[in-house]
């Protein structure tokens, strides 16, 4: 890895620069600051190489948001068959940090990026991202089971349990023969704000390696019903109405699309963040559980998620033993 990424640099004419490491994902790669003496900046990307193609998609999708005027990081340079990239450096301004040191840009900011969820929508959808229908959504809620409620071991009647109940729910949403292009991490962690940028631009978009062709309020979902912090209800209502209005959707249709997405997605949650704790080794997964676990429960109150509710029912609740279980067992879990 190191002779890697130092045969990368040399060839780039960054290998003299200052590196410091940020803050990563849940995923495995990592990312570097590089700071050169005239203080010129970069932000390195680290990445397994093929066969996975994160790093492929990642740059792919880059360049076609640039393309349509928003703030994906502009490619330096780049190895992407090698899981290498080295970025433009959109700055430091995170949206939750942001948010953290003054609490009145939360509303703004919010405002900000429902807007460029609205303008990333509008996009068209590009020829390389998957297209995921109901069933395949239905289907990616497993993890839920093996790994949530069956600790790593594989529990398929439960997950096709969930399946059957969702499949249903999850197609009689609109728009599946007009999907959008979906972010499919859309958070305060993977947006950034360039103040001195105007419109949708004004957001800077991290983290996209992973987007999709799918239903409308997926990322809306993503961005109010987030795993690492709390959103006022107020705000909430404030948000949905902004982006009822931005894609002219109806707000009833908007909000069962909020509770039947919302749903699929915090049970897909749960058995990720079990995962990284069980078979990663990363702990800190389990301490936003409880937050996941709320979100799903708001979701699963809807009428439309009756049978969702009943099949779920057996979940185990995020008690503080069930927590402790699953930190006794951190990195003990291969994969089923």
């Amino acid at each position: 890895m190191t002779d890697r990424v130092t045969a990368f640099l040399q060839a780039a004419d960054w290998h003299q620069a200052a590196r410091q490491a940020l803050a990563g994902d849940a995923s495995s790669r990592r990312y570097e600051r590089l700071r050169k003496p005239d203080d010129q900046t970069a932000v390195l990307m680290i990445a397994p190489p093929l066969p996975d193609d994160s790093t492929v998609r990642f740059a792919a999708l880059a360049g076609q948001l640039v393309d349509h005027g928003l703030s994906a990081p502009r490619i330096l340079t780049g190895q992407p068959d090698d899981g290498l990239l080295l970025l433009e450096d959109l700055g430091e301004t995170m949206f939750a940090q942001d948010i953290l040191a003054d609490p009145a840009r939360e509303t703004p900011l919010y405002e900000a990026a429902v807007d460029l969820l609205a303008a990333l929508q509008a996009c068209p959808v590009p020829d390389n991202v998957p297209r995921f229908g109901p069933s395949t959504l239905a289907e990616m809620t497993a993890p839920a089971a093996d790994w949530y409620a069956g600790l790593g071991t594989p529990q398929p009647d439960l997950a096709a349990g969930f399946a059957a109940a969702l499949d249903p729910v999850l197609a009689a949403l609109e728009g599946w023969d007009t999907p959008v292009l979906t972010h499919r991490d859309f958070h305060a962690e993977n947006l950034v704000w360039l103040p001195g940028r105007t419109g949708p631009a004004r957001v800077g978009l991290l983290d996209f390696q992973d987007a999709f062709a799918g239903p409308l309020a997926y990322d809306l979902v993503s961005l109010l019903e987030d795993a690492r912090r709390d959103l006022a209800p107020a705000l909430r209502t404030r948000l949905e109405a902004r982006f009822a209005a931005a894609t002219g959707t109806p707000p009833e249709a908007l909000a069962t699309a909020l509770a039947v997405l919302g749903a699929q997605r915090n049970l897909r949650i749960l058995g990720v963040f079990a995962r990284l704790c069980l078979h990663m080794g990363k702990a800190r997964y389990v301490d936003l559980i409880p937050r996941v676990w709320d979100h799903l429960q708001g979701d699963l109150a809807h009428p439309a998620l009756k049978d969702v509710r009943a099949a779920t029912a057996a979940l185990p609740t995020p008690t503080p033993e069930f927590l402790t279980q699953l930190r006794a067992r951190c990195g003990t879990v291969p994969t089923p």
